[in-house]
């Protein structure tokens, strides 16, 4: 079974038959001679509450042809009680990588590959939704973002997003994360990174504050190892100085129980939690 018949069998299998609601629109316009807009709407937002005293905040993005509403009942069982998740729907759109197959993605991908053309439109609006999910909470409560495979890219580009204080169209990004997590995912605009950052002291300074998880399973077939291995070099090389890479050996594409264990020992100590170790 090639790639593309992959991933579609994961989205269809993992979609969901419950039409979204609670839609956000945000609307992008191309740059050039020609213009034109796309509108990106967002479908239901799931918001699991602390059951704790309310610490941190952390969106966390599914992957492609998946849904909020699983992503919410996966964290609803961690021993996390001080954090809020929020777990917004990605837009339902064609998608080039399953020949045109409309299913939730937070950006259109025809392959995905350090050569492969990224969606920066889509990126940028799905980030900017995730700033804007975040921007509400409470001055005292630490932010973060977290995802799987596509939701673990669209995070990771929010990250190079706070590093640089702006997004790929040059609108200033100012949510000040403080955690960014990436199971499964890989780094849009990997190899052009590096010169962005070392443009500005302000970028390298950011960059070097922010910790980040990548973690990943060696025998991934739908986003190969090598990807998040290489993500996570090229994040170090860019200036990220706390990045964490996790493997897991026989992992394929999809959690497990031990990973999420330490995805959760992880952000308590960097985001210090209450009964955590730092």
């Amino acid at each position: 079974m090639d790639i593309v018949s992959r991933v579609l069998f994961a989205a269809l299998s993992q979609s969901s038959t419950k039409p979204p609601d609670t839609r956000m629109s945000y609307h992008h316009q191309q740059h050039g001679s020609r213009t034109a807009t796309r509108n990106f709407e967002f479908g239901r937002t799931h918001v699991v509450r602390p059951k704790g005293k309310h610490q941190a905040t952390i969106v966390w993005l599914h992957g492609l042809g998946d849904n909020g509403s699983s992503a919410s009942q996966l964290l609803e069982s961690l021993s996390l009680p001080n954090i809020k998740w929020i777990c917004p729907t990605a837009p339902t759109r064609p998608v080039a990588l399953l020949g045109g197959f409309r299913c939730s993605a937070w950006f259109d991908v025809g392959e995905i590959s350090e050569e492969g053309t990224d969606d920066w439109e889509g990126l940028d609006a799905s980030a900017a939704h995730v700033a804007n999910l975040l921007s509400t909470e409470p001055a005292d409560v630490k932010l973060g973002i977290g995802g799987f495979s596509m939701g673990a890219a669209t995070a990771i580009y929010s990250a190079t997003c706070f590093a640089l204080g702006k997004y790929a169209n040059g609108n200033p990004y100012t949510v000040n994360l403080r955690a960014v997590v990436g199971l499964s995912g890989w780094l849009p605009g990997a190899r052009v990174l590096r010169n962005k950052i070392e443009r500005s002291n302000e970028a390298i300074r950011r960059a070097a504050s922010l910790p980040i998880l990548l973690c990943h399973g060696n025998s991934d077939d739908v986003v190969p190892y090598n990807y998040g291995e290489k993500s996570s070099r090229y994040l170090v090389l860019a200036g990220f100085r706390t990045v964490a890479f996790k493997s897991y050996e026989g992992l394929g594409h999809f959690t497990v129980p031990r990973e999420m264990n330490e995805v959760c020992s992880w952000i308590s100590a960097r985001l210090g939690l209450d009964g955590s170790r730092s």
